[in-house]
């Protein structure tokens, strides 16, 4: 085995994780998470702020209710 086996072996390996990491980023159970992602920036992260209250229930609170919000 020389070293262009090696590097043969290499690229090889590449195809593969590049092609796994392609069929991840496409199968169709990441769709939701990548799609919640993607609304990440129009979302407005100062007026709301999420709490888990002593039953583990989410409550959404505005953040500027004690600023006088406009």
């Amino acid at each position: 085995m020389d070293i262009n086996d090696l590097r043969g072996l290499s690229t090889v390996l590449a195809m593969i994780a590049f092609l796994a990491v392609c069929f991840w980023a496409y199968s169709g159970s990441k769709k939701r998470d990548f799609n919640e992602a993607a609304s990440l920036p129009f979302e407005d992260d100062a007026a709301h702020i999420n709490t888990r209250d002593a039953r583990g229930e989410i409550s959404c609170e505005h953040a500027d209710k004690d600023k006088g919000a406009i």
